[in-house]
This record gives C-alpha cells, structure tokens and sequence, in this order.
C-alpha cells in the first residue's frame, strides 16, 4: 500500500521539481492563462523482479497498470493492479504461459471497456519462432476477478506478425486495431506475398459478438505502434504510414458512419527509411479537442513534435518541436482538462543513458520547461513510458527501469499546480 502525503512527500530526496512559467497564450485563445509547478516522485511500484512492459490507463476514479513479470526461467505472468486514490491494490494475475511474444516495443495493454468491462492484449508465439505471433483478446465483467476465454481478432493463421494493438470503444463495442503481418506470405487466396503490413481493425461485444475484419491501410510502417482515442464524432486512430517511396509519416484516419475514412498525414515531414524506426504515435482527444505527439528524423535530425486540431481530427495546425536535443522518441501524451496536453518522451543523454522527460505543451504551440523525471537506458530494455490521469488531475508514469542487472517497473507521480 503507498499513502500519499503531499506536503510531506515533497522533501523526499528522489523528487525533483521545477517551477515554470509559462508565455502568454496568443491572442484569442479561449482557455485559461496559467502556468504550473511539476512535481514528481516515485511511488513504490506493484510489480516485482523481473518485470517489464507496463501500460496505464484510466477509467474514473481508478488508474489500471499491466505488466509482464518473469515467474521462471521460460514463463511469465501477465498481472495486473489498479490505483485507487493513493495505494496500489494487491496485483492480480490475469494469465500465465511460457508462450508470450515478449518485446520491448510491443507489448500487452489493459484498457477499461463499454458498461465497466476490462479489456486485455497479450502476444502469444507461433511454432515457427521469431516474429511468427498472434494477439489474444480477453475481457472481464467483475473488476478483473475473472476473464474469458482468449479470442483472436484476426483470422489469418500465417506464421507472420500480427501486434501493435490499440484499442477503443466503438458504441457499445470494443475496437481493435493492429498490424497484420499475412501479405508477408502467400496467402490462402493465392495472392503473392508483397512484404507490405496491413493496418486492421475488429469488434467485439462483451456478448462476444464479433464484427468483421476490416482493412484500413494496405501498406504501413511494419513495427510502430499504433493509438487511438475517442472524440464525440467518434474514434480517431493514429499510425506510421509507409508510401510507395519510403516515406513514414504519421497518419491519422477516423471512424464515420460504419468505415474508417482513407489515412491522412497529421504532418508532412517527408521522413524518407528504408527501415521502421519502431516508433509509434500516441493521440488524446476530449470532445473535438485532439493532439497527437510522435518521433521523426527528416533529414537526419531526431526531434519530438506535437500538433493540435479543434475539429475532430479533420485538420491539424502547425506542428511543434518539443525537443531537439537527441531525443530517443518512445512518446505518449495526456491531454489534460484546459486541453493543453502532458508529453513524455525518452531523450538520449551519451553513453547509453537517458531521460524520462514530461512538459505540458499548449495548444497555441506554446510550451514550459521540461521535467526529468528518471535517470533511464537509451537500450531496447528500457521500453516505452506510460503515462495515466488520476481523477484527481494528477499523473501516473511508468517505465522499465533497465539501468541494473534485473528489469523492474518503477512509478512516479506528477502533480501540476497551478501558480
């Protein structure tokens, strides 16, 4: 159990804060002018040794955290806890197997649902070994206590990469998006094997009722993760798209009627690769409200930017470069009650070091000091920061820490006060 003093908490020696201040917004902007302090400190963590892969999320007064954690030589567990208030339940376990895709890039998620159902992802692996994989859908009607049988969104069987989920409420359905890997063989319907992913999409009821498969993009970047969120026109996903000429940038497309609309580019920045940078998007949205934050090295040069849109995700304003000084990308973002958003992001620092980085960012492009949050790895190990809003408007982050000999999820908690 972690109590959580404020005041007291704040003269622990693992915190750090900065105080900053903020520019005037641009004339006419319609949100409150303020600035805020940033605090943050760790909080001791539910997952044990040997841990890793944590993903956050928020549903009412409760933060939910998932995780991987090593049980034995060739076995895991997938748990999970959730935070309610200042303490951390007991973690539960939601499966074990020695069958888990375990990667550092991809990895499960648990996501509230439609009526107070709990949602869960995992990987499992194929019998052909490396990137042969599938994803394994699993929900919860009683608060985690018990789950159902695992389901498989897609129904290709090949020996191929099926992963990088995302997932969102669609009515009273749960979404799935995903990469899908079967255009890497020959297919049961004879068409030759183009080495393109595919971006997919499913639904399922908590009655189990499944939709169709649907095709939203033929050909995308192969191993960045993909995000979505809610507006009220409803869902919006963000994901690398991969041109005829090596181009990936970030697209987004939107759920209208009962299709999702054709990819558009959030922003050109004309990253030509010829390889996948394993760096996905990450998008929030609250009403018409939405920003999407992501990593591109055009040119050669590392940055982080963010962009903002009022209308749903239709268009986007001019996007802001939130850091330039070697970042590593690995981004997610928050946005927060006066829809300025909270990015995080891990930023090399030489020699195999890095930083957990945050900054609240407003949606005139104006932004604050960042905050560092951890000392981290630049390593593959380290994976990728989460972050989750508190009912309280605080924020909950969380990342493997990679810097000793055994992985372990650790947790800091942000507070955002106004001056």
């Amino acid at each position: 159990m972690v109590l959580i003093f404020r005041k007291a908490l704040r003269t622990v020696v693992n915190k750090s804060a900065y105080i900053v201040g903020l520019l005037p917004f641009l004339v006419g902007c319609t949100i409150d002018e303020y600035s805020v302090i940033l605090t943050s400190y760790e909080l001791k963590s539910p997952a044990g040794s040997g841990s890793g892969e944590p993903f956050l999320s928020s549903s009412g007064d409760a933060v939910y955290m998932s995780w991987l954690e090593r049980v034995a030589a060739d076995r895991h567990e997938l748990r999970f806890s959730r935070l309610t208030g200042s303490s951390w339940e007991e973690p539960k376990v939601i499966t074990s197997s020695d069958r888990f895709f375990v990667n550092w890039a991809d990895f499960p998620s648990l996501t509230s649902g439609p009526n107070g159902s709990l949602w869960v992802h995992w990987l499992e692996r194929g019998l052909n070994g490396g990137y042969d994989y599938g994803i394994r859908i699993a929900h919860s009607e009683d608060e985690g206590a018990t789950w159902s049988e695992p389901w498989t969104p897609h129904e290709d069987v090949s020996a191929t990469e099926h992963g990088f989920v995302s997932t969102s409420p669609v009515g009273d359905n749960m979404g799935f998006l995903w990469l899908d890997g079967r255009r890497f063989e020959v297919g049961p319907d004879g068409l030759p094997a183009t080495q393109e992913m595919a971006l997919m999409h499913r639904t399922i009821t908590s009655g189990d009722i499944k939709g169709a498969e649907v095709l939203v993009d033929a050909r995308v970047c192969e191993c960045c993760q993909t995000d979505q969120a809610l507006t009220s026109n409803g869902p919006i996903a963000v994901y690398r798209d991969r041109s005829p000429d090596e181009v990936r940038d970030i697209y987004i497309t939107r759920f209208e009627g009962d299709n999702w609309t054709k990819g558009e580019a959030v922003y050109e920045d004309g990253w030509e690769t010829n390889a996948c940078p394993v760096n996905g998007p990450a998008v929030a949205a609250i009403e018409h409200d939405v920003a999407v934050v992501w990593f591109t090295a055009a040119n050669g040069i590392p940055l982080v930017k963010v962009a903002f849109s009022n209308d749903a995700g239709v268009s986007f304003g001019r996007a802001s470069v939130i850091d330039d000084q070697s970042p590593a990308g690995r981004v997610d973002l928050l946005m927060l009650e006066d829809r300025s958003v909270l990015v995080a992001w891990l930023t090399r620092t030489g020699g195999g070091q890095a930083e957990v980085r945050v900054r609240r960012v407003l949606p005139s492009g104006q932004m604050e000091e960042s905050l560092k949050v951890s000392a981290s790895s630049s390593e593959r190990a380290s994976g990728f920061p989460r972050m989750a809003l508190t009912d309280g408007g605080d924020v909950v982050l969380a990342w493997t820490d990679a810097t000793e000999l055994v992985r372990q999820v650790r947790i800091s908690r942000i507070e955002m006060q106004k001056r």
